[in-house]
């Protein structure tokens, strides 16, 4: 329990050094099982959750907003003893690891945003997710999910992780309909964080791929000339799930910036 409600957790217990992993929206912990498992290889020990509203966590009722988030993990670092921690969060997970950063910077070591940005929702953003919160509403919750977990993938990798897809679709379905709505509404409300990351004196790693469906080249381009403190990765072959769809790759280049973060 965290926050008043059931949290899922999982903690490979073994380790030094403390990585957090956030998945995205419509996802669960289970979406970093391999990645997860090249990290405790590496010797790191890596705590994911069910973030509120996904999997088999609960959720508060009307919104899920991503300092409401921040505080759940907060208070499951506190339990597992857990005083630092390099977070890194997958798109959503990404804006949940901003507000935890800027609320409990003592407790963040580094930061990593995954196919994720400090910006927030444009217009045509929040009418979009207006009208999933429409669509939930009017149960069709499936059909959401069967449209926006396939454009996690770059077009022409969506075949060749078919398996993948449906995997993370059949886990998608787990959450209760009014928990998604009420991360739907916490993303859609979620302030901007440029100026934070602006100020942010930690170490910090953008990762995005270069044929991603929902963050542009144009916006990576941005943020890179804007945050030139930042450590940047562009995953030539992936759209919004590299850690899947270029694991090796992401390993690899994760690892070697994790080593400078625990010195």
């Amino acid at each position: 329990m965290a926050q008043g409600i059931p949290v899922r957790v999982f903690d490979s217990k073994k380790g030094e050094n403390t990585i957090l992993l956030l998945h995205g929206y419509l996802e669960t912990l289970t979406v970093w099982e391999d990645f997860v498992g090249e990290l405790v290889k590496a010797g790191y020990r890596v705590i994911s959750i069910d973030l509120p509203g996904h999997g088999l966590s609960g959720t508060h009722e009307e919104i899920n907003t991503m300092e409401l988030m921040s505080d759940v993990l907060n208070e499951i670092l506190d339990k597992l003893n857990i005083n630092r921690c390099f977070v890194t969060g997958h798109s959503m997970g990404g804006y949940v690891a901003l507000a935890f950063s800027k609320k409990y910077s003592e407790k963040t070591k580094a930061l990593c945003l995954f196919h994720s940005t400090p910006n927030p929702d444009s217009d045509e953003k929040r009418f979009n997710r207006d009208r999933e919160i429409g669509f939930i509403k009017e149960g069709k919750l499936d059909m959401v999910i069967n449209l926006s977990v396939p454009r996690m993938f770059a077009n022409n990798n969506v075949k060749r992780f078919a398996e993948k897809i449906q995997e993370i679709e059949e886990t998608a379905t787990i959450a209760e309909p009014e928990g998604i709505i009420a991360c739907l509404r916490g993303m859609k409300e979620r302030e901007d964080m440029n100026l934070f990351l602006k100020e942010f004196d930690k170490p910090l790693l953008f990762i995005f791929g270069k044929k991603d469906n929902h963050i542009s080249m144009e916006v990576v381009t941005s943020l890179t000339e804007k945050f030139p403190q930042a450590k940047t990765m562009i995953l030539e072959n992936s759209g919004h799930a590299g850690f899947i769809e270029e694991q090796e790759i992401s390993v690899a280049g994760f690892t070697d910036f994790t080593k400078g973060v625990f010195v």
